[in-house]
């Protein structure tokens, strides 16, 4: 695998203990450690062949991500000369920038590995799958407990049970190999008795999904990265935040995912709440909000950065000027 630097970065790691993969992974800098925004959107034109799972793991997207943004695609015959939106421009999570942190909403991983001396931050991202409904991934701060290489799986109980129940009967216990739904990599969590992982998968066509039992999937290739970088006592960050604020350079940036309620299931976002947030975001600032375009940013949630306000120190757009008024919680809505 080749590790692409953004802005020219130093490389992280030795290419020997690489594996590798379709495309580059992304070491995104972030200056003096106070970024909050980094990537770009972009947009490319298919070939035939093209589908949308190929372009996802391509570009170091899951499957729902690209789905969202491009609405109109057919994800299996985009056909030839069809434009495909690329949405890896990321607001950055809150709290804190160390170790790994999953936003569940997101289905993404970030990790922020311990600057080298001389160098700046850094924060590698990866997509993800998160648990099914009834099968949800826990919330809260953990580590890294154990890194296991060619992993074993013993399917518990409850998993056996479903998957019997389905007339797929499984062995107490599946050997490492091609069949092995951990991939080549685990990680394990130090939370629910140990039996949350973070592995690969011997089905990538499914990640970035909620399709798990519970346990953090991988691209084969970026697990591989990921373990060849993470030592045990990692600490990880199990989080659920699915609307992103932040400033940057004087415009008020809004980000927003699928909210996951306490089954683990997509919802729609709470107005009221979200109205709360932004309002924690300005602080004692006075901004100029475009609400109509929030509103909408927060009914449609595609997980792209959307600028939706300016602070009053600037010169105004005219049309965040014109749509600049506190919104009627009674009455918007998605």
């Amino acid at each position: 695998m080749n590790i692409r630097t953004v802005l020219g970065v130093g490389a992280l790691l030795a290419a020997g203990a690489l594996a590798a993969r379709p495309a580059d992974a992304t070491v995104y800098p972030l200056g003096d450690g106070r970024a909050q925004i980094f990537g770009s959107v972009e947009t490319i034109e298919t070939v035939y062949e093209d589908t949308l799972i190929e372009l996802a793991r391509r570009y170091s997207l899951g499957y729902e991500e690209i789905r969202r943004v491009n609405p109109g695609v057919d994800p299996w015959l985009p056909g030839a000369g069809t434009k495909v939106v690329l949405p890896n421009r990321r607001v950055l999570p809150h709290g804190p920038r160390e170790g790994i942190v999953v936003n569940l909403p997101e289905h993404r991983l970030y990790y922020y590995p311990k600057p080298r001396k001389g160098e700046p931050p850094v924060v590698l991202t990866f997509p993800v799958s998160i648990g099914k409904m009834d099968w949800r991934t826990p919330l809260g701060r953990t580590t890294i407990v154990a890194r296991i290489k060619d992993p074993s799986w013993y399917p518990p109980a409850s998993v056996r049970k479903e998957h019997a129940e389905r007339g797929d009967p499984l062995p107490r216990v599946v050997p490492p190999g091609p069949e092995n739904p951990l991939g080549a990599y685990a990680m394990r969590l130090g939370i629910g008795s140990g039996s949350y992982l973070i592995h690969g998968t011997n089905n990538p066509d499914a990640v970035g999904m909620a399709v798990t039992h519970g346990c953090i999937r991988m691209y084969p290739e970026d697990i591989a990265t990921l373990f060849s970088m993470v030592p045990v006592g990692t600490p990880v960050y199990l989080i659920n935040e699915p609307v992103k604020v932040a400033w940057v350079d004087g415009e008020l940036i809004l980000e927003v995912h699928p909210p996951i309620n306490a089954e683990g299931q997509s919802v729609e976002p709470e107005v009221e709440q979200f109205s709360r947030q932004l309002d924690d975001a300005l602080g004692p600032l006075t901004a100029a909000i475009n609400w109509d375009l929030a509103l909408e940013t927060l009914a449609a949630a595609r997980g792209v950065p959307v600028t939706v306000g300016v602070r009053a120190s600037l010169d105004y757009p005219p049309e965040l000027l014109e749509a600049a008024t506190t919104p009627d919680l009674q009455s918007a809505g998605p």
